[in-house]
């Protein structure tokens, strides 16, 4: 397996996507204009407390207030608060924790009113970026995530990934974490913390202690509300939480990210530096990777898959419903049971693909083909929850229900990633919108396969000039790339008078087939 992000850079943002073994599984955007990042830490005020929602607004600096709910204050929120002040005030210059004395936990079933009080400073971390009219969603339990480890003021607890499975090496990284860590921090340590040497752990540790005492010096007279601990910057970050072993390339198109990212890698992993790449082609770096065809071809409302079979993916107000459809292909299974798997099975894994892709949160529904045998619902329930591994996002998958839906839930934490594959239809004037060329593009190719397993020797495609020019232009060329797959040559024909979306297959006597 090969995974390789490819890194487009432009004045008004950085685009990011992850392939693996070249298939594109995660597509970020990093904006400019991006004040509220997950991670970033404010120094803010209550604006009011909501006795009702047991919850206060708070003033972060954002058009609408961020929502901060009592459970997401954190046990030691007295602690914080006390230590925020006199931090504030310049009473406190030593940020160690070491000798400060904690106060009471909170009752985990209090009120908020109990606890906060409008106008009052206290510092807040961003857990949600603002999505459609809502303002962020924050909590007061802060963290300070690194490369292996994941320091929590305000804490003793350490606690060891989930995803570590081996008994004896979760307690070796407790022991070696709790001789290294300071008293009044907690500790998470990551999965890629499997198998590394205390020296590596302390060095990670060290930063992430650097970060926090920089953090507590801007406090001393800060403006309410300031940003006073930053993510990394985007590429850092996401090499941080999914960099591993499996990368073979990690290309870039501008000079001072290349530069940014060799010194991280440098850092985190240093035998792995060579494979960071400064891209220098005239042809831009998403259509050199096949990533531009990719996304017109992933983001739409229909996705097709192998062997005929596609989704159709539909966005309502409360949550997101796919359908799996069998579509029109040959059916070279025994049964109808064996082809609802075989579909279901190629479903499953695009779906996974989808949630991560377009960054889908919430509740999702996916209303797979009807199976009748409990062994093959079990088969297709544990494929996609494998599927679903590698998936960042917490989510949580339930067996199939007695209609043969599966739910899913999954964290957002982003605005959903929407991208328009819809274009202005070139034969119209009055503003209506046809598929891209690439998704129409998809139909052709799928309706010549059809027919080229009905046998038909020589076939005539006529088309609008913009798609004959689309399906015959560089190389190789789409007809090339059928004629190599199926040994057959498609004459095409440009037709002015067609509207965009209107083709036709004509025999070698000229008679009309579709």
């Amino acid at each position: 397996m090969d995974k390789e992000l490819i890194i487009r850079s432009s004045p008004e943002a950085v685009d990011f996507a992850l392939l693996k073994d070249g298939k594109l599984i995660e597509l970020h955007k990093d904006e400019d204009g991006n004040k509220f990042a997950v991670g970033d830490v404010f120094i803010a005020k209550i604006r009011k407390a909501v006795p009702g929602l047991n919850a206060a607004f708070v003033n972060v600096g954002y058009e609408k207030d961020a929502f901060l709910h009592y459970h997401d204050l954190g046990p030691k929120i007295s602690s914080l608060l006390k230590f925020t002040k006199r931090v504030s005030t310049g009473k406190l210059k030593d940020f160690s924790l070491k000798d400060y004395p904690f106060e009471k936990d909170i009752d985990k079933d209090g009120k908020i009113n109990n606890v906060l009080k409008s106008n009052q400073s206290i510092l807040v971390q961003i857990v949600k970026e603002p999505i459609s009219t809502k303002g962020p969603r924050i909590s007061s339990e802060l963290s300070i995530a690194g490369r292996y480890i994941v320091l929590v003021p305000f804490s003793d607890r350490i606690s060891i990934s989930q995803k570590i499975e081996n008994r004896e090496e979760k307690d070796r990284l407790k022991r070696l974490v709790k001789s290294i860590t300071p008293p009044g921090f907690g500790v998470i340590v990551r999965t890629v913390a499997e198998g590394k040497k205390v020296a590596e752990l302390d060095k990670d540790l060290q930063h992430l202690l650097s970060r926090w005492t920089t953090m507590c010096k801007k406090l001393h007279k800060a403006h309410h509300p300031t940003k006073v601990l930053g993510e990394l910057n985007k590429a850092s970050s996401i090499l941080r939480d999914i960099f591993n072993d499996t990368f073979t390339g990690i290309h870039v198109d501008d000079e001072e990210l290349y530069f940014q990212i060799k010194d991280y890698l440098q850092e985190i992993a240093p035998n792995k530096e060579s494979i960071v790449k400064l891209y220098q082609s005239k042809v831009p770096i998403f259509e050199k990777f096949g990533i531009e065809r990719q996304i017109k071809t992933s983001f739409g409302k229909t996705v097709s898959m192998a062997k005929g079979a596609y989704l159709v993916i539909e966005h309502t107000e409360a949550l997101h419903v796919i359908d799996v459809n069998s579509g029109n292909r040959s059916n070279k299974s025994n049964s109808q049971e064996d082809t609802a798997l075989e579909v279901n099975l190629i479903s499953a894994t695009e779906v996974a693909r989808q949630l991560r892709l377009r960054d889908m949160g919430g509740i999702i529904v996916v209303d797979f083909i009807d199976l009748n045998s409990a062994e093959n619902r079990k088969k297709l329930y544990n494929h996609l929850r494998e599927e679903m591994k590698d998936d960042r996002a917490k989510h949580k998958i339930l067996p199939p229900s007695k209609f043969g839906l599966i739910q899913i839930t999954r964290q957002r934490v982003r605005p959903e990633m929407n991208i328009k594959t819809r274009e202005v239809n070139p034969n119209g004037d009055n503003g209506e919108e046809v598929e891209a060329p690439i998704v129409l593009v998809q139909k052709i190719t799928h309706d010549l396969e059809q027919l080229f397993k009905k046998d038909y020797k020589k076939v005539t495609l006529n088309t609008h000039p913009f798609i004959a020019a689309f399906l015959t232009k560089g190389f190789p060329s789409v007809r090339s790339k059928w004629f190599f797959e199926h040994k057959k040559w498609v004459k095409i024909q440009p037709r002015d008078a067609y509207t965009y979306l209107e083709y036709h297959f004509y025999d070698k006597n000229g008679d009309l087939i579709k």
